[in-house]
C-alpha cells in the first residue's frame, strides 16, 4: 500500500473510525494487492475539485484503490460492506466543471477505473465493449490499430472515460448521440458484491447482449445512470459506419434577437430527420473562451460589456451565437439535406450557413478541431475554455437544465440566465445542446479565476440560485454538480417527491449500508439520513 502519511491523518468517513478505516485499507491491500491501494498526497491529489480555491477543498477521500479486474471490485464492495466505508467510483475524473473527481461525502474511498481499459471491437455489428477506464482517446485508437471502418461518437475533450460520460447523460454529437442511444448493455458489480448483466446480458452468452437494449422483463439498464446503485465494470457501445462523406457546418446569427427562429427552424429539421446528429450553438462569449482569454479582449471588473462582446463578435467572426453542426452519409444525400438547410434558415435575416464535403482521408487531418470531434476525432484543443478567467487557474461551474426546443422556453432561459449572471457581475456564456429533436440542454458555464475567492463565491452562489429559480419554472438538471446535487434533486418535488422516496427505497434495498456513491444525485442511503444527511 502506497502511504506516506498515517492513516490517522486522513479524513475518515461518518460513521467510521480511524482504526475501521485502518483496518479496510489493509484488507483492500490483502484482497487486491497493495500496489493497487494508496493514501498518500500524491496519489490523492487528483481526487478532489480542480476548479476551487486553492487550498480550500473539503470534498476529499481518504484513499484511492484502483482495481484492475471485476473480481478486484467485488472485493473491494464486500470489504467496504464489512467496514461501512463508502466508495466513490470514478472512471477517468474528468469531470470538470460539475465537481471533477472529487468524492460527495469526505472520507470516501474512491474507485479509481484508469487501470481498467480493455477494448474489444465487433466490425461486423458496429459495437465496442469497453472497460470503465477507457477514454475517448483509447476508444479512437482501438479502432483505428484494428483498421475498423467505424467511428464513434464522443465529447469535446478526449481525456473523460467513455462509460462515465455516458452514465452522466453526458452528450456527444454524431447520430447514435441522440437521446444517449450509443449504450446498450452494462455489467454491474453490486452493493453486496454480486454480478448483474442488464438486459439480453441476464441470458448466459447471450450475443445480442450489446445489440438489444431490452430482455424479458423490466430493464434495468438506466437504473445504474446517475445513480448509486452499483459499479458499472462494462459496457457496450454502438459505433458509426464510416459516411462516404462527412460535412461540417457553421451557422452564425448576427443578431440576439433572431436566435427564438433559428430554434424553431432546428427543431423543424431535426423532427424532419434533416438534421440527424447533435447540433451545439454556444453564443458569442462561450465561442470566445475557445479561442482567446477575457484579458485579451476586457479587465474591467463586472461582466463584459455589450460593446466589447460585439467586438469580439466581429473581430472572431463568431456572431452573436454559432452553431456547430453537421451532415453524414452518401454525396447526393448531404447535398439534398444542406440544400433544404440552406432553403430553411436562411429564410431568417442576419444568418449565414458555411460548410466543406470532406471525405475519410482528412478526417484526422481537419484543422479546427470542432470539426475533428464531431466524426470522432478526439483532441484537448477545446479545453482552453476553463481560461477565460483566470488564464491557467481560471475555472468554471456549470449549470444545465433542459428546456422544451422551442423559441418561447429558449428565449425565456436566456433572459433568465444571462441576467442572473449580470446581476452577480459575471459573464454570461450560455450554450444550447439539444438532446432530441423536441428537447435541449441549456449550458451556462459559469466562469471564475481560482484566485479570487470572491469571485468564486459569486459564481456557485449565482449557480444554486439558477437551480432553484430554473426550478420554479420547471427546468431541472441534466446533471449536477456536487455542489448542489440535492438542492437540483430537490426541484424535482412532484407529489411530496415521490421520486426521491422512490429511489431512496431502491436504496435501502440493494444498499442497505449506504456504501456505493452515497449522496449521488441527491440519493442518499438511510443510514446516513439518520445521520443528518444531506447537510444543510
Amino acid at each position: 500500500m502506497s502511504s506516506t502519511t498515517e492513516t490517522s491523518t486522513l479524513p475518515t468517513p461518518p460513521g467510521v473510525s480511524e482504526a475501521e478505516l485502518e483496518k479496510a485499507l489493509t484488507e483492500f491491500a490483502a484482497a487486491i494487492g497493495a500496489d493497487k491501494v494508496a493514501t498518500d498526497a500524491a496519489s490523492l491529489e487528483d481526487f478532489q475539485d480542480p476548479f476551487q480555491v486553492p487550498g480550500t477543498a473539503t470534498n476529499v477521500p481518504s484513499a484511492v484503490v484502483s482495481p484492475t479486474s471485476v473480481e478486484d471490485v467485488q472485493a473491494v464492495v464486500r470489504i467496504a460492506n464489512e467496514y461501512k466505508v463508502p466508495l466513490w467510483p470514478i472512471g477517468r475524473g474528468k469531470n470538470n466543471g460539475y465537481g471533477g473527481a472529487a468524492p460527495q461525502v469526505r472520507g470516501s474511498v474512491m474507485v479509481s477505473f484508469r487501470e481498467m481499459t480493455g477494448v474489444e471491437i465487433n466490425e461486423e455489428l458496429g459495437y465496442a465493449m469497453v472497460e470503465p477506464g477507457v477514454s475517448w482517446y483509447d476508444l479512437h485508437d482501438a479502432i483505428k490499430a484494428g483498421g475498423h471502418d467505424l467511428v464513434a461518437s464522443i465529447v469535446d475533450i478526449g481525456w473523460g472515460g467513455v462509460v462515465s460520460n455516458t452514465l452522466e447523460h453526458g452528450l456527444t454529437y454524431m447520430p447514435y448521440s441522440i437521446d444517449q442511444a450509443s449504450h446498450c448493455g452494462f455489467e454491474v458489480v453490486l452493493p453486496d458484491g454480486d454480478l448483474l448483466r442488464t438486459g439480453s446480458g441476464a441470458m448466459d452468452n447471450n450475443p445480442t447482449w450489446p445489440l438489444y437494449k431490452r430482455g424479458l422483463g423490466p430493464t434495468s439498464t438506466e437504473m445504474f445512470m446517475q445513480s448509486n446503485y452499483g459499479i458499472v465494470t462494462k459496457m457496450g457501445y454502438w459505433l458509426m459506419p464510416k459516411p462516404e462523406i462527412y460535412m461540417p457546418l457553421w451557422l452564425r446569427l448576427w443578431d440576439d434577437s433572431q436566435l427564438p427562429a433559428v430554434v424553431d427552424a432546428l427543431r423543424e429539421l431535426m423532427l424532419a430527420g434533416t438534421i440527424d446528429m447533435r447540433p451545439q450553438l454556444s453564443n458569442t462569449l462561450c465561442i470566445a473562451s475557445m479561442l482567446s482569454t477575457r484579458a485579451e479582449w476586457y479587465d474591467g471588473d463586472g461582466p463584459m460589456p455589450e460593446e466589447v462582446i460585439e467586438r469580439i463578435a466581429k473581430e472572431l467572426g463568431v456572431g452573436r451565437w454559432m452553431m456547430r453542426f453537421a451532415l453524414y452519409g452518401d454525396e447526393a444525400v448531404v447535398d439534398h439535406n444542406f440544400a433544404k438547410l440552406q432553403a430553411r434558415f436562411l429564410q431568417i435575416p442576419g444568418v449565414d450557413i458555411s460548410g466543406e464535403k470532406h471525405g475519410a482521408d482528412v478526417w484526422e487531418t481537419l484543422p479546427n478541431p470542432h470539426e475533428r470531434v464531431q466524426i470522432g476525432v478526439p483532441s484537448q484543443d477545446l479545453y482552453k475554455m476553463a481560461g477565460w478567467s483566470g488564464g491557467e487557474e481560471g475555472g468554471h461551474v456549470d449549470f444545465s437544465p433542459v428546456i422544451p426546443l422551442t423559441s418561447h422556453h429558449a428565449q425565456a432561459a436566456q433572459k433568465l440566465m444571462s441576467e442572473m449572471c449580470a446581476e452577480a457581475g459575471l459573464d454570461f456564456l450560455g450554450g444550447m445542446l439539444p438532446i432530441n429533436a423536441r428537447a435541449t440542454t441549456f449550458i451556462n458555464v459559469i466562469p471564475f479565476d481560482t484566485k479570487n475567492p470572491e469571485q468564486v463565491d459569486k459564481a456557485y452562489a449565482v449557480a444554486k440560485r439558477m437551480v432553484a429559480e430554473a426550478g420554479r419554472r420547471g427546468y431541472g438538471e441534466y446533471r449536477a454538480h456536487l455542489s448542489f446535487m440535492d438542492l437540483a434533486a430537490d426541484q424535482f418535488g412532484f407529489n411530496d417527491h415521490a421520486q426521491r422516496r422512490f429511489n431512496e427505497t431502491i436504496k435501502d434495498t440493494l444498499d442497505p449500508n449506504g456504501i456505493i456513491a452515497p449522496g449521488k444525485s441527491g440519493i442518499w442511503g438511510s443510514r446516513l439520513r439518520q445521520a443528518g444527511y444531506p447537510k444543510a
